[in-house]
């Protein structure tokens, strides 16, 4: 049984693959799982689509901060974050003092792929989704880059990118097997 040293922060865009990646690597992890989204919707009462048409992205992204800062702090675990959640200089160093952040990197072509599959992204609502993912991506990429590791998810099987990850985290400490 091996011994996770700091809570694993998955961050990217929406699509990558965060929260699938996120619940498999928990679970061969043996450690508990948290998806700020969900947590974000059990807080609100509502879900996110609702949070930002009633309140707007500010209010959402505020509420996200004080959700991951409170996570942040609890014992080891997995954390799938939201796609723009990396992107706050406080959440960034938030994970600096008590986490791995980990970029779940994917191209454009997979993440319109399965970001098409439900219908629940407001970023994605006023206009065309492979414009506003490659804007969003070429905006986010200088600051995804600065996670601690970088994981390739390609479109193959989740199965495949939980066992590139546990490599990384094995070599850089993070996860003793």
């Amino acid at each position: 049984m091996g011994h996770l040293e700091r809570t694993i922060a998955l961050v990217g865009m929406m699509g990558a693959g965060k929260s699938s990646i996120g619940r498999r690597l928990a679970a061969r992890l043996n450690v508990a799982f948290h998806d700020t989204d969900n947590e974000i919707e059990n807080a609100a009462g509502c879900k996110i689509p609702e949070i930002f048409e009633r309140y707007g992205e500010a209010a959402f992204r505020d509420c996200e901060r004080k959700i991951i800062l409170r996570l942040v702090a609890e014992p080891p675990h997995v954390l799938a974050t939201g796609g723009g959640a990396f992107m706050d200089d406080g959440i960034r160093a938030a994970f600096k003092d008590h986490a791995v952040s980990v970029w779940i990197r994917a191209p454009v072509d997979v993440l319109l792929a399965r970001v098409k599959r439900k219908d629940d992204r407001p970023l994605l609502k006023n206009g065309d989704p492979r414009e506003i993912l490659t804007r969003l991506l070429s905006e986010r990429e200088p600051v995804y880059a600065q996670a601690d590791i970088v994981c390739d998810s390609e479109g193959g099987p989740h199965a495949e990118t939980v066992n590139r990850l546990l490599a990384a985290l094995s070599e850089c400490g993070a996860w003793v097997a």
